[in-house]
């Protein structure tokens, strides 16, 4: 019964050592930290997607917090109001920053772009594209297997049927880059959303030389250069044999939609361009004078006979 006694009492004096140990430790090494962390923590929208650059809100919310100036650091889940507040918080003003949104860089249809094989294995888009080129000859275009869709938390990506395409929702995109980041061949950017939403972009990122990009894809951009020497602000640029529209520099002309002769260049979210009225049809000509005299001449004639 002493031993037990004993054993307990030891067991109790070494916890009660170790706990004043661990809490002396504890304050030697504590390191304090700025409630307002917590104030603009709660101000964010908690998505902790990756889309400002870092772990997730709470380390946004530090390194604004740490910042002298809130520049480059933005959400662009919650956006301009989100970092309104933010700002508010920190007594820092928050920087203007245009919003943007998914834009898928491949037209490739299932009408333009054929399948030439089936694949059978598993449906993920970085596993298509590590085994082989995917079931269409284009081996830069979609492989819509949909592990964009399955990346975006916000349900703004879906997959065409008839197309076999992704469609961005522009709506609840938010921007975060997650499907730009899951896409293997890289056709997701970032882009500004422009003036009323309105874009020009190049949805092709085939670098194959033009005969063979046509061979494998009606809508592809074959690289001619018409777009770049139409285009009067220099805002298009052709390399690696695919054109590149920088939408720093775009004004909007849709100068070079009208002389791409794939198709490859897309106008978002303008108006239908108006048509040309009718030309009207040319008037008969006039009959020459002298036949116009020899039909006189006739016509009498005509009238004896029938009245005979």
């Amino acid at each position: 019964m002493n031993l037990i006694l004993i054993s307990l009492a030891v067991l109790g004096v070494t916890g009660l050592v170790a706990a004043v140990l661990l809490y002396l430790i504890a304050q030697k090494f504590k390191v304090e930290e700025d409630p307002r962390i917590d104030e603009v923590q709660e101000a964010l929208p908690g998505a902790n997607c990756g889309g400002c650059g870092f772990a997730g809100c709470r380390a946004l919310a530090e390194a604004c917090v740490k910042a002298d100036s809130l520049d480059g650091l933005f959400c662009p889940v919650g956006g301009a109001p989100t970092m309104t507040k933010v700002g508010e918080i920190l007594g820092l003003a928050a920087p203007v920053t245009e919003p943007k949104v998914a834009v898928v860089r491949c037209n490739g249809t299932c009408a333009a772009r054929p399948k030439t094989s089936e694949y059978n294995g598993e449906r993920h888009c970085d596993i298509m594209h590590s085994l082989y080129g995917g079931e269409a000859d284009c081996r830069f275009g979609c492989l819509g297997c949909g592990d964009c869709t399955r990346a975006c938390q916000f349900g703004a990506l879906s997959i065409n049927t008839e197309t076999g395409l992704p469609v961005v929702d522009e709506e609840k995109c938010t921007a975060c880059g997650k499907c730009v980041q899951a896409c293997p061949r890289r056709l997701i950017e970032l882009r500004k959303k422009g003036p009323k939403n309105r874009r020009m972009v190049v949805l092709c990122r085939n670098e194959d030389k033009g005969a063979i990009t046509r061979k494998v894809c009606q809508n592809g951009c074959i690289g001619c250069g018409k777009c770049a020497k139409e285009c009067p602000f220099d805002a298009i640029v052709v390399e690696n044999n695919v054109a590149y529209i920088d939408f720093e520099k775009c004004r909007l002309c849709r100068k070079c939609e009208a002389v791409c002769p794939t198709g490859a260049i897309h106008a978002v979210n303008f108006p239908p361009r108006p048509q040309k009225p009718a030309e009207p049809k040319p008037a008969p000509a006039p009959a020459p004078v002298a036949a116009q005299a020899d039909a006189k001449a006739v016509e009498p004639n005509v009238e004896k006979e029938v009245k005979a």
